[in-house]
């Protein structure tokens, strides 16, 4: 029986060394999870006018009405039930491409309502999508909540801080 103890409590051990080793190999990398874009160097109110002028480009919007076109704003004035004329026309490609050029120039854009490019995306794809959002261009009712990984890391540190406790009261 003392044998099978000290096996349990050795296995515990190298759970816990194990867990607060890996735990301390991600300390310091709190935004690997997010794209850095690059632009060292250059003025942030350049970059930003350089999106914005995606807006207006001429080439890339060319035939689709004026009206239904996405705006600095963030929004989508595309009635209800012109998303057959959007979705099957030009619109819907010229659109994305607005979205494509804003995101090679700054990925991390916001729009005017705090939209981000993925918010506008994802709304076009459900509004021209054949679901229940079908036809509903409502930016902001697709907008994401910016989330914070700062519990991850208290987690994390509380996980490790409990199972070296745990360890330390096996040790014989």
């Amino acid at each position: 029986m003392a044998i099978l103890m000290v096996s349990i409590r050795v296995w515990v051990l190298a759970v816990a060394v194990t867990y607060v080793s890996v735990l301390c190999s991600n300390l310091g990398k709190a935004d690997e999870a997010v794209p850095q874009t690059g632009g060292a160097g250059h003025d942030p109110s350049q970059i930003v006018s350089e999106a914005l002028l995606c807006f207006n480009n001429n080439y890339i919007y060319s035939n689709c009405e004026e009206s239904y076109r996405l705006t600095e704003s963030g929004n989508l004035n595309v009635p209800p039930q012109n998303t057959d004329e959007y979705c099957g026309g030009s619109c819907l490609i010229e659109t994305n491409l607005v979205l494509n050029c804003i995101d090679n120039i700054f990925a991390h854009f916001v729009f005017y309502n705090k939209a981000t490019i993925q918010d506008v995306g994802d709304t076009v794809k459900s509004a021209c999508g054949n679901g229940p959002e079908r036809g509903n261009f409502n930016v902001a009712e697709h907008i994401q909540t910016e989330k914070s990984n700062a519990y991850k890391a208290i987690n994390h540190i509380l996980y490790g801080l409990g199972l070296m406790i745990v360890g330390l009261g096996l040790l014989p």
